[in-house]
């Protein structure tokens, strides 16, 4: 092996352990980013508040709310409106919370690089 090529041709001199210990630190970074996409929720609402609409980190519909109010069996079409409103609502906070810089704007990042969010934030987290 060539003087100063380290291991594999990695410069620096890092050895299997050293590269071994980073990958179980970075794995268990990703664990814990996914552990938090997964439990960010967001609400969008339509109709002043007679339709509401949960969604978690990772755009899951998580519940629908409707006032009984806004029920009429005679328009069924303005509740259906509702219901896509308050949903696309809820995405789009959902979307606008990754922005964030305490989420580490992986959303955004990630459209620009092919990076996952997962990847991003963990990228993020180890370059400052």
């Amino acid at each position: 092996m060539a003087k100063g090529k380290g291991f594999g041709g990695f410069g620096g001199g890092m050895n299997m352990q050293a590269m071994m210990k980073q990958a179980q630190k970075m794995q268990e970074s990703m664990l814990k980013a996914q552990e938090e996409i997964a439990q960010m929720e967001s609400t969008g609402t339509a109709g002043g508040g007679m339709v509401t609409a949960t969604v978690t980190g990772t755009s899951t519909l998580k519940s629908i709310e409707i006032k009984p109010d806004v029920v009429d069996p005679d328009d069924i079409d303005m509740l259906q409106d509702l219901v896509v409103a308050a949903v696309n609502e809820a995405l789009k906070a959902a979307s606008d919370k990754s922005q964030r810089p305490d989420v580490r704007d992986y959303g955004r990042h990630r459209r620009r690089s092919g990076r996952s969010a997962v990847m991003e934030l963990l990228h993020r987290r180890s370059n400052g």
